[in-house]
């Protein structure tokens, strides 16, 4: 069995209410699986599971809402994917751009900035564990 993380996309859908605006939640999910297609069958089921309204007691901004599961935007396998995970282990990453050494400051203190997100593997719904991992080596060297 390997280990995934999976990148779940939740959405916030007002019951009773136009919406402009759209919230949106990236959860970061652990999957243990014995194949990545299996991970990623795993990690829709977790995003149905997650969708719904609490029994009627989810709001959001004071009004009555629901979730709804998006997709899984990435499946990326963690390192060292064979073993389990421990203290320390990388589970998955994130790759963005900020426009100067004052923004990524910000952000490291949770401040708001304007970034781009660099997602290399945005035309594909799964990662293949031997691309994730070369492609963390190349980004370290």
């Amino acid at each position: 069995m390997s280990w995934f993380a999976a990148h779940i996309i939740m959405s916030v859908k007002l019951k009773s209410k136009q919406q402009r605006r759209f919230p949106v939640w990236e959860n970061i999910v652990l999957v243990e699986a014995d194949s990545e297609e299996r991970a990623f069958q795993k990690a829709e089921r977790r995003g149905r599971l997650d969708e719904g309204d609490d029994d009627g007691t989810f709001t959001w901004g004071g009004q009555p809402a629901t979730w709804i599961f998006a997709g899984v935007r990435k499946l990326t396998a963690c390192e060292n994917f064979d073993l389990p995970p421990k203290d320390g282990t990388e589970i998955s990453f994130l790759e963005f751009e900020l426009d100067s050494k004052e923004a990524v400051r910000k952000l490291a203190q949770s401040g708001q900035v304007r970034m781009r997100l660099n997602e290399r593997f945005a035309n594909r719904r799964r990662l293949k564990a031997e691309e994730v991992s070369n492609h963390r080596r190349r980004k370290l060297a």
